[in-house]
């Protein structure tokens, strides 16, 4: 908890900073700001605490098990649907596909109804999850056959910078977006802990060295895919 304090006491200062001498105003609702500040304190807490527990040890001993296990496409099935369980419940992602889907029927690009600002939220989702399954699949085969990763980075952005040029102006940020929404609070850690895991279970793979990089192709990917999608129902 004196760890949570710590981090979050620059924001803290900042605000107060910008509140009392630059805006010269006083705090509002004192009460409520305090409550909150204390809630986010319980809440990083805890969340560090059960990464430490549970997220961290689970990941990386099913990675473990897996490798042991000796069978490829059962390690692929674990890391697609990893990828894209863990995405479809990261809460950053759902909170920009709404706000997308909302500014799409204020754009009229879709009708404003709330059928259609669902449908289109939900596919904005399932896209991104199907995405970063994939970007999970890639890095993981990556791992196995010992792959250069920089090349593969390098040629996926060259297929960003490509696709860019041909995808609807309505989805172009939509889709950058989604590539840094998607690597947050739910999926960074079981990712991080399946590529580790899976790097020390293979002889000849270093955890540091292989074990990272998963988390680029999972920021990678979805701005393919979106731009895709975006085509698609264009």
């Amino acid at each position: 908890m004196l760890g949570s304090m710590r981090d979050l006491a620059p924001i803290v200062a900042v605000i107060l900073f910008f509140q009392l001498l630059v805006l010269q105003q006083p705090l509002p609702d004192v009460e409520r700001l305090l409550a909150g500040v204390l809630f986010v304190v319980f809440g990083l807490t805890f969340f560090i605490y059960g990464l430490e527990l549970g997220l961290f040890p689970i990941g990386e001993a099913m990675a473990h098990a897996l490798a042991r296990k000796g069978s490829v496409f059962w390690l692929l099935v674990f890391a697609f649907t990893l990828g894209f369980g863990t995405t479809i419940a990261e809460p950053a992602l759902i909170a920009v596909v709404d706000e997308a889907a909302r500014a799409a029927a204020n754009g009229k690009v879709i009708e404003n109804t709330e059928i259609a600002r669902q449908n289109y939220a939900n596919g904005l989702r399932y896209t991104v999850a199907i995405s970063v399954g994939t970007a999970l699949v890639i890095g993981v085969v990556r791992i196995l056959k010992n792959w250069p990763m920089h090349w593969m980075i390098a040629a996926g952005y060259v297929l960003v910078v490509i696709m860019t040029m041909f995808a609807p102006s309505e989805i172009i940020g939509i889709a950058y977006d989604s590539g840094g929404v998607t690597t947050s609070t739910i999926t960074v850690p079981l990712v991080t802990a399946l590529g580790v895991g899976l790097a020390s279970s293979i002889r000849g793979r270093s955890p540091l060295a292989d074990g990272f990089g998963l988390i680029a192709f999972a920021s990678l990917t979805p701005i393919i895919f979106v731009m895709a999608y975006g085509m698609l129902i264009q």
